[in-house]
């Protein structure tokens, strides 16, 4: 199953949990830790976003002066909203499984595995 897959998944699953009136936490998915999730993924979307639109002069209504810049971040963010929303890049499903094993490991105070770098 591919990580945008799995994201739509998780999130079919909160929505019939909402509708349900279900618990926070039913069937493996924790709304919180994938609200993060979803949130962390914007925050890098938004960050590369700006990036591409940096060397774009304005034209038109918004065209070169400071109001640019305004109205580009709002727009950025909100397209890094979007397709985090969407399933993003993939980054909120392996946030998300990150989080969810972290809890696990707290909740049952197992040490956390380390890699053999041989």
């Amino acid at each position: 199953m591919s990580a945008a897959s799995s994201v739509k998944s998780a999130y079919a699953l909160l929505s019939a949990q909402k509708e349900s009136g279900a618990a926070n936490n039913l069937g493996g998915v924790n709304e919180k830790a994938m609200n993060a999730a979803q949130d962390f993924e914007a925050v890098f979307l938004n960050s590369m976003f700006s990036q591409m639109f940096t060397s774009i002069d304005g034209e038109g209504p918004f065209g070169g002066d400071q109001s640019t810049g305004v109205w580009r971040s709002f727009l950025t963010d909100e397209y890094a909203r979007s397709f985090a929303k969407k399933g993003g890049v993939g980054i909120a499903s392996d946030v998300y499984r990150t989080l969810m094993w972290q809890q696990d490991v707290n909740n049952t105070a197992q040490p956390m595995p380390m890699e053999n770098k041989s």
